[in-house]
């Protein structure tokens, strides 16, 4: 039977890249992992092994790195807008360049000050995020016209050790989950956001402000809700995101619940007040969902294991 060839892309992936920038002597540091994929009028390197439309993996590679050097990292958004407009324009057969960047945040140790004092705070204290864990992502892709800009995060552990209940859920002969009326609440966020943004220079956002606020924003609706279940708090983290920046059309998250189950301290004649408790790995609840603006089509793919 005949064959046809389907949808194709290359090139070169995981080219990790640091760049420092050295402001007197204080330094900067952006720590990339930048892939690079590229579609077009490439049927006949599939069809005859003819490489005259395909530029080399190696240079994708080599291009990372000197846009680095030529243009800076100011954002991993902005890095990526660069190499993809460079692709699709410098290359007539490219029709379609999309690049995936993953950033490993760098935070700066302070010194210490002998004349500092430590400022007390009445911030909610059930709240914990796991320092330095956590790997922003994005996606950018370019078919000559039209962008799409989509940027996250994924292995970001938070937990609330109380505000958190779980209850009145359907129970048939198979169910052996009590019911909790006050409960430990962690889960691991992986989340993805689309900008609606376009080739507008004037209203490109401000990428690095815009990934602090958007974490900003989950993070407070993550503390702040009076949880009944994970899938209301997930809500709240979305629309509080879309509610607060204007920039974000649609938010998607993936939030397994990171059981926590008090341990029976009875036989050993001691009573166990919501204090210990077991932290299970596996099985786990996993609960997905898009939260969108009104008026808004979804379009970040229901799975983002590799977004």
């Amino acid at each position: 039977m005949p064959t046809i060839l389907g949808q194709n892309q290359y090139g070169k992936a995981e080219n990790r890249v640091v760049k420092i920038t050295r402001d007197g002597d204080t330094h900067h540091i952006k720590d990339l992992n930048v892939s690079v994929a590229l579609s077009g009028d490439l049927d006949d390197v599939h069809y005859s092994g003819s490489n005259a439309h395909c530029l080399p993996t190696d240079t994708t590679k080599n291009t990372v790195y000197a846009f680095a050097k030529e243009y800076g990292i100011e954002s991993a958004e902005q890095f990526g807008i660069h190499l993809a407009r460079h692709f699709v324009s410098s290359q007539e057969p490219i029709h379609q360049a999309r690049i995936r960047i993953e950033e490993y945040a760098w935070e700066r140790i302070e010194t210490s000050d002998a004349n500092s004092k430590f400022i007390g705070s009445d911030e909610v204290k059930h709240s914990f995020v796991r320092k330095g864990q956590e790997t922003r992502v994005t996606q950018i892709t370019y078919d000559g016209e039209n962008w799409e800009v989509i940027s996250g995060l994924k292995d970001l552990i938070v937990m609330n050790s109380t505000n958190s209940e779980f209850w009145g859920y359907i129970k048939d002969k198979y169910t052996t989950l009590q019911e909790a009326y006050d409960r430990i609440l962690a889960t691991q966020v992986s989340g993805r956001w689309r900008f609606n943004w376009t080739d507008d220079e004037q209203r490109m956002p401000n990428w690095e402000k815009s990934y602090e606020q958007v974490k900003k924003h989950m993070l407070q609706a993550f503390a702040e809700t009076y949880s009944l279940s994970l899938q209301q708090t997930l809500y709240q983290m979305g629309s509080r995101i879309i509610n607060h920046r204007s920039e974000i059309d649609e938010v998607r998250f993936s939030l397994p619940n990171k059981h926590h189950f008090l341990v029976d301290l009875e036989p050993f004649g001691l009573k166990n007040d919501n204090e210990v408790y077991y932290a299970a790995d596996r099985p786990y609840g996993l609960i997905e969902a898009t939260v969108l603006r009104d008026g808004i089509e979804p379009r970040i793919p229901l799975d983002m294991t590799n977004l």
